[in-house]
């Protein structure tokens, strides 16, 4: 027996005589390290991020935006290995835009709009997410995550101005003091430490900023636990999620499958109780359930194993992402169950929201009581995001006795009862509303709405003429700062906002027009009328973005005499 595989960062190993497959050329990166003096770095950075995985490249991205600069520091030697999080949302895919890295993902990925659930046999549920014409990207797409990762550090690589990785770097200890973070290196070259301004934890679920500063979680932790295998084999089964519950090839446990680039097919088992994990994790003994299961569904084909790792479910959370000069984004900020696809997903969206207001907080534009917004706005998101996954946890592994005889009531009753089917939704992830957000402004003016997004939702996407007749979204009117639309009748130049609003020039706001019929202004037109409709506008209406999508504010009237003023105070106000 050798070892084949070492599983980093879930601390698992596999052995075994089978020839396992690989996902592409896995190069390792060397260990550097930087000038030292005292065993201090002599460079003092502006922001290290503790965790090259996909939330800290994200980050890192994020900030390359703004011109601000970062260290990445990762403790192994390259991107992960294996599937991890396989399914990314619309959301991800229009962060992933914003930072760069969308392509790749877009043009390997496989897209996918719905899913069905089986019990034993018989199909009991299907699962159909929002998708229409007026949409950029599709509701999902999956993807093995050593595969995102290694698309996000290209682009990363590509940033290398201002973003710097260093590999096979751990960080063992951190101090935060009111002026500056220390965090402590640990390589097989020798330590030393770094200071830096800020200290981002995205070093996962293990986290050592998180335990350095004697943080703990708070939620629950389930008992049930998934065995994750990755395999390769050729079908021409569509690309959707299919969950099984008691199926025959398995009785008692819930599995789930979902196909992957390459001829890759991602299976998540449940263990029953009396079965050792250890044991379970074994080749000889995953490789006759998952062989079970194909039967069952009628795949024939050839296939092998590429990758076995163990999964449990939990639902946990930090109190605060914000702890002074240190702050906490994905898993080392909170825990979340698989089911809903919310873990991975989640911690990108952390990365977005904390982007911009770090990176305006460093380079002078706001406040540093905007980084406490950042705290506010996602761990509200955290748990929500866990109030909806516990509902699918108890749903897909029963923490119970009196869950179970629930869960059997209703997936019996299912094919004839429509009116139980919708407990079997596997309510997946999907952009969280922040209508209780601090950073909301003018709520008396968003009452005159009678529909469209209000402050602390995402600006609805929809289908645009840019300048110059070319096809294009809301989305792409946005950029890096606050967006101000303006709704009109006729095209006119964006330039001519500024004019009409007096006190928008000096501050970090892009105007953006959208009218209803074409002209010669070089702006969008809603040339189906969707775009107006979605926002409830009329000729005059304005909408405040954020940098990150989400509304700060709105105005039935720009033509009303304090509607200049009033949107110079709310992003003033935001900014603090």
């Amino acid at each position: 027996m050798r070892p084949l595989h070492q599983n980093f960062r879930l601390g698992l190993s596999v052995t075994s005589d089978i020839e396992w497959a690989t996902y592409f050329d896995h190069p390792h990166y060397p260990l550097t390290l930087p000038p030292l003096h005292d065993g201090v770095e002599k460079q003092r950075h502006q922001v290290v991020i503790v965790g090259a995985g996909p939330i800290g490249m994200a980050l890192a991205l994020g900030l390359a935006n703004y011109g601000v600069p970062s260290l990445l520091l990762e403790a192994d030697a390259s991107v992960c290995i294996g599937s991890r999080a396989t399914c990314y949302s619309r959301r991800t895919l229009e962060i992933f835009e914003k930072i760069g890295a969308v392509k790749s993902v877009i043009e390997k990925g496989l897209a996918w709009t719905g899913g069905r659930s089986f019990h034993r046999n018989t199909e009991v549920f299907q699962l159909r997410m929002p998708h229409d014409e007026n949409q950029k990207y599709p509701p999902m797409v999956n993807m093995q995550q050593c595969l995102v990762e290694n698309y996000l550090l290209e682009a990363v690589q590509a940033r290398g101005d201002l973003i710097e990785v260093r590999w096979q770097s751990k960080v063992t200890d951190a101090q935060i003091k009111s002026d500056k973070a220390r965090v402590q290196v640990t390589t097989e070259r020798g330590d030393y430490a770094i200071d830096a301004d800020w200290v981002v934890a995205c070093d996962g679920a293990r986290s050592s900023i998180r335990q350095a500063l004697g943080l703990k979680f708070q939620g629950t932790q389930y008992e049930g636990r998934y065995v994750i295998v990755d395999i390769e084999l050729k079908s021409d089964y569509p690309t959707e999620r299919r969950a099984w519950f008691d199926p025959p090839s398995n009785p008692g446990s819930t599995l789930l499958m979902h196909k992957q680039p390459d001829n890759i097919w991602r299976l998540d088992y449940q263990l029953r109780d009396d079965e050792d994990s250890d044991e379970a994790v074994k080749p000889e003994n995953v490789i006759p359930r998952v062989a079970s299961h194909l039967r069952m569904i009628g795949e024939r084909d050839d296939w092998k194993p590429v990758w076995i790792s163990m999964y449990k479910a939990n639902a946990l959370t930090l109190e605060r992402f914000r702890h002074g000069r240190a702050l906490f984004a994905g898993d080392a900020a909170h825990l979340v169950p698989i089911f809903g696809v919310r873990g991975m997903n989640s911690g990108i969206d952390d990365a977005h929201n904390l982007a911009w207001k770090l990176a305006f907080v460093i380079q002078g534009w706001a406040q540093e009581a905007l980084l406490d917004t950042y705290s506010e706005e996602r761990v509200f998101a955290a748990r929500e995001n866990l109030r909806h996954a516990t509902k699918s946890t108890e749903f897909m592994a029963p923490p119970s006795h009196g869950f179970k005889l629930m869960r059997d009531a209703v997936l019996t009753l299912a094919p004839t009862h429509a009116f139980v089917r919708s407990l079997i939704n596997p309510r997946q992830t999907t952009a969280i509303d922040l209508l209780d957000s601090s950073l909301n402004a003018c709520p008396e003016r968003s009452a005159e709405f009678q529909r469209g997004p209000r402050p602390g939702q995402l600006a609805p996407e929809c289908a645009l003429l840019l300048a110059g007749g070319r096809a294009g979204f809301v989305s792409e009117l946005c950029g890096a700062h606050f967006t101000l639309l303006s709704f009109c009748a006729q095209e006119s130049p964006p330039q001519a906002m500024h004019a009409a609003l007096p006190g928008l020039a000096n501050l970090p706001l892009q105007c953006r027009v959208i009218a209803q019929r074409g002209g010669d202004g070089g702006a969008a037109v809603d040339f189906s009328g969707d775009c107006f409709s979605l926002y409830d506008a009329q000729p005059g209406t304005l909408y405040l973005l954020r940098p990150d999508g989400y509304v700060a504010a709105r105005w039935r009237d720009s033509t009303a005499p304090q509607a200049s003023a009033e949107v110079v105070r709310a992003l003033q106000r935001i900014l603090g």
